[in-house]
């Protein structure tokens, strides 16, 4: 009789998502140290730009000059901290428990597609052209949509404020995910921020995610299975 023993080899160290964090910071801290009129160029020179790859002709340019690569290069801008910081804990919120079930590569992968097909979608669902288009949120949402297509059972603990004390509580993923979508959908046509943010960037972000998990969901049950030992 032969039997399969799990393999007992630690899980491996997740680098990809403490990477992204850390790159993620450096590119802002060395952005803001810069004079006014210096970041100001940098953005308009590394950030994605509304208003264009709207023809096959701009296509070719962009790939021939290379500023498609302002697709990915926009991911690591960001305005301001806020817009930072909050890109950044949804990266460790979503990003840790997907590299680790995906892997480091697969993960860099989705992240840095994911970040660039959200970018493409708003520089073409912005009708007014030249607007600056900057910030890790469509990659973010793309993490997202992943987390729902990987982990559909899952719940996320929310903080919900119970007149003068905080509750902590469990709330299904599906659900939780399901409202933020929602609002994203709101957000595109009406509601806070409307025109200063790249809500489609959202939702084509979180679209491509769920899309990329799917698609990678037999590589990543081998990967998984070799883990195991089976």
């Amino acid at each position: 009789m032969f039997i399969a023993i799990p393999s007992r080899e630690k899980a491996p160290l997740r680098w990809a998502t403490p990477l992204l964090f850390a790159v993620l910071w450096l590119c802002f801290i060395g952005s803001a140290l810069l004079p006014d009129t210096d970041e100001r160029r940098l953005m308009l020179e590394w950030g994605a730009l509304s208003g264009g790859l709207s023809t096959p002709a701009a296509w070719w340019d962009a790939i021939r000059d290379g500023s498609g690569l302002r697709l990915f290069s926009a991911l690591f801008l960001h305005a301001d901290w806020a817009h930072l910081l909050g890109n950044l804990v949804f990266l460790l919120i979503f990003g840790l428990p997907a590299e680790r079930t995906m892997g480091p590569w697969r993960f860099l992968a989705l992240f840095l597609c994911g970040g660039a097909v959200a970018n493409l979608a708003a520089v073409i669902a912005i009708g007014t052209p030249d607007r600056l288009i900057i910030g890790a949120s469509g990659a973010v949402s793309a993490l997202i949509g992943a987390y729902l297509a990987l982990f559909p059972g899952a719940k996320l603990g929310v903080v919900v404020p119970l007149g003068l004390f905080l509750q902590f509580v469990k709330v299904p993923a599906p659900l939780l995910i399901g409202v933020w979508a929602l609002l994203q959908v709101v957000f595109t046509f009406i509601g806070p921020a409307f025109g200063a943010v790249a809500w489609s960037a959202h939702l084509a972000g979180f679209a491509f995610g769920g899309a990329f998990a799917l698609i990678a969901r037999a590589g990543i049950a081998r990967r998984m299975r070799r883990r195991r030992g089976f």
